[in-house]
């Protein structure tokens, strides 16, 4: 049985909290709590499960939230949520069968230029612009895409949403973070069912960084209202730069 020192669980709770945070404004607080876990002690797959019973918890504040400052309507997005959760829960059930390496080699010269295109395309703000495609079309087809792939490996689901809601829904910075929400929490919870059948998270660390990472959540989806754009465009490309720089470290 795997157990933490009170300290850890600490540490832990303080790193979740932070990546409540950051990933409320822009996404990517994988980054903070995935490390921090590993470098904790805990097994990687048990990490990835873990996280993602802490992360679903963050996900769901800020959606709330998001909603209740009237960003989202969070019924219209109860069937691309279940998209999402279906879809995450393949990712996760398949990520031991599916060629996942093929994947992490372009991941993060894909998340560098997301943050490129968030830093250098001009006219990003809280306006929304003209849809490129449909509702229908945007839900069948890139909701389950990002769901699947956040179910598989993960890190920049939340910009990769972002990116798909700028450029094709046609929402503005603030809208799009909103909308991200439920649709990320929805896939936590799917991939979170997908991994207990190849690891046992571990449950009262989970729930304990899920409090913290709430707290976190709240108080950046908060902020995030109340500036927009000025916030969440430096905070995304920092977020999704981040995690390139990561990964390229993990995979050299």
């Amino acid at each position: 049985m795997f157990e933490l020192s009170a300290d850890l669980v600490v540490i832990l709770m303080g790193a979740a909290f932070i990546a409540g945070f950051v990933d409320s404004i822009a996404g990517g607080g994988g980054l903070i709590t995935v490390p921090a876990l590993m470098l904790a002690g805990v097994p990687p797959i048990i990490a990835l499960a873990t996280n993602k019973v802490q992360g679903l918890f963050g996900a769901g504040m800020a959606a709330i939230t998001y909603a209740r400052a009237g960003h989202v309507d969070l019924r219209n997005q109860i069937m691309p949520a279940l998209l999402s959760f279906v879809a995450a829960f393949f990712g996760a059930a398949l990520a031991s069968r599916l060629p996942t390496d093929v994947i992490k080699v372009g991941l993060p010269f894909l998340l560098i230029g997301i943050a490129l295109f968030f830093a250098f395309k001009p006219g990003l703000n809280d306006t929304d612009k003209a849809q490129r495609i449909t509702p229908f079309l945007f839900m069948a087809t890139l909701v389950p895409i990002v769901g699947f792939y956040d179910g598989l490996l993960g890190p920049g689901t939340g910009a990769f949403f972002m990116l798909g809601f700028v450029t094709l829904a046609g929402y503005g910075i603030l809208k799009a973070t909103a909308h991200t929400k439920l649709l990320n929490f929805a896939s936590n919870v799917g991939g979170l069912l997908g991994f207990v059948f190849a690891a046992k998270p571990l449950w009262a660390l989970g729930l304990s960084m899920g409090i913290a990472q709430m707290a976190g959540a709240y108080l950046g989806s908060h902020l995030a209202t109340r500036v927009g754009a000025r916030l969440i465009k430096p905070v995304l490309v920092f977020a999704a730069t981040a995690l390139a720089l990561r990964l390229l470290w993990d995979w050299t």
